[in-house]
């Protein structure tokens, strides 16, 4: 009898392992420039566990734009958990970019007034991949990723803690 429980507890531990580790990410991180506009500026963080921080600087709950708005505070840190079906369909668009493969660099600075965006990911094997784009315009696909992340401001449960 005792050797039956042994075996459950360690099967029972195995698999909780398993689930832990299931993601590729260990982090995926966003982060959305300045512009000379009103361009939201924020910066998330999404873990494989789906729990997540959305650090909101400017632009990202206001409509319109004054100039006086860069006076303003910091609009605040927020944390949440990203539904699991956004999560899933965050880690789907991260498959198809194939980010290993990616440019570390994307966008002309030719042109001065554009935001700049990062994409930063953590893999579960250690290694991380960091992809800047002045304009956002690197690829179609880094298109809809930054799109994805500019939706999870408005479309999760997000608690201020600061």
């Amino acid at each position: 009898m005792k050797y039956l429980v042994a075996i459950f507890a360690s099967i029972l531990l195995l698999s909780c392992a398993s689930q832990k580790t299931g993601s590729k990410y260990s982090q995926i991180e966003y982060e959305a420039g300045p512009c000379f506009g009103s361009c939201p500026m924020f910066k998330i963080t999404v873990n494989p566990d789906r729990t997540a921080v959305f650090e909101a600087e400017h632009f990202n709950f206001s409509k319109g734009f004054n100039k006086s708005d860069f006076d303003k505070p910091r609009e605040g840190t927020f944390k949440g958990t990203i539904k699991e079906e956004d999560y899933k369909k965050l880690t789907a668009l991260i498959d198809g970019l194939n980010v290993k493969s990616m440019n570390d660099k994307y966008g002309s600075r030719n042109i001065t007034d554009m935001a700049t965006s990062y994409l930063r990911i953590k893999f579960a094997d250690g290694t991380s991949k960091e992809v800047e784009d002045y304009g956002k315009k690197g690829t179609e696909k880094l298109v809809e990723v930054y799109k994805f992340f500019e939706d999870l401001r408005t479309n999760q449960d997000w608690k201020k803690v600061d």
